[in-house]
């Protein structure tokens, strides 16, 4: 109905948007959203730069709207329970905490195409908008531009954000002290630009490790447990959380004394380690239902009472920006300190 958003914004008559459209496009629609007086529904993740996202933040607070970001478990019962038994203690201190993006996606991936003539009916100008021009590309455009560095941060962004922010929330942290990140375009020979192999740790205060790991030319599970959002591994105990519910598995460490298992170790004393005593006991959820659905409805509630969302804008991009530091940790092969 309308070629350019700004006419859409002018409508006395819209209170609220929905903005569904490339990342790279996130943080002006939204400031100028912000501006014109309407709340805002912004997809994940929130933005393509840091400094993006805190402008779009100080825009919403600036002008009082009301923001939801699109990372929909926020919403989810069983996720907020969850976190509540982390951060109780149920499975002691958190040590290290893994999620994947793990698919296969050899030997075509995207594919090479060759860039060609703007097809009819497109506005590649107005699609490319704060993006460097290039010729269009099939690859660049739509979805695909997931896979493209001026567009979008890859699938650390892409689907990384809906784990970090539920690992955030979980060991009840909003920012990590360090971050590093090794891998690039191992076996996939496609025009992309985001890696296919790619592992990112981050740091967490309180003495937390969380490890992403983006394997793209394989699709075997990662762990014992299959399409985990999160595997949280505490010292009492390990915590698995997926859309279909949570289960806590207990540790063997009641602390018992075993034999040391090198001869010369014998008379130095006992070694504490696993025993077949339980430390806690098991615990499982049910999924509750569809997050997106809750995570829209939480939205318009607030549009109408005026509260802080589920996903509020400080929250979204706090999330958004510790996967777009994996990034800048990867692209720069350096050891960032934050």
């Amino acid at each position: 109905q309308f070629k350019d958003y700004r006419r859409l914004l002018e409508r006395k008559d819209v209170d609220a948007v929905v903005i569904s459209t490339p990342d790279h496009w996130h943080a002006l629609q939204t400031i100028d959203a912000c501006n014109a007086g309407k709340d805002v529904y912004i997809e994940k993740p929130l933005s393509l730069t840091v400094v993006e996202g805190r402008r779009m933040v100080e825009a919403a607070t600036r002008h009082k709207r009301v923001v939801q970001v699109g990372i929909n478990r926020r919403s989810s019962k069983h996720c907020r329970e969850a976190a509540e038994l982390v951060r109780s203690g149920a499975i002691g201190p958190v040590t290290v905490v893994r999620c994947d993006h793990i698919v296969n996606e050899w030997p075509l991936g995207i594919g090479n195409l060759p860039d060609e003539p703007v097809p009819e009916g497109v506005d590649w100008d107005l699609y490319l908008g704060p993006a460097p021009k290039v010729a269009f590309n099939k690859n660049r455009a739509f979805y695909r531009f997931r896979w493209f560095y001026h567009y979008s941060g890859g699938q650390l962004t892409n689907n990384g954000v809906h784990y970090l922010d539920l690992i955030q929330w979980v060991i009840g942290r909003d920012a990590p002290l360090a971050i590093t990140a090794i891998g690039g375009k191992y076996a996939i020979q496609d025009n992309r630009e985001i890696p296919d192999t790619m592992e990112v740790l981050w740091e967490y205060p309180g003495k937390t490790l969380v490890i992403f790991s983006q394997f793209n030319c394989n699709s075997a599970p990662a762990g014992p447990k299959s399409n985990v959002l999160a595997e949280f591994r505490g010292t009492k105990g390990t915590l698995y959380v997926n859309d279909r519910g949570y289960e806590v598995v207990p540790e063997n460490n009641a602390g018992l004394p075993i034999p040391a298992s090198s001869p010369l170790d014998r008379g130095a004393g006992k070694i504490y380690s696993a025993s077949r005593q339980p430390a806690i006991e098991p615990i499982s959820a049910p999924g509750s239902g569809s997050s997106t659905i809750a995570h829209a409805r939480n939205f318009l509630d607030c549009v109408k009472s005026r509260a802080k969302c589920n996903c509020d804008i400080e929250t979204g991009h706090r999330s958004t920006t510790a996967t777009i530091l994996g990034n800048l940790a990867h692209r720069t092969e350096t050891h960032l300190k934050w």
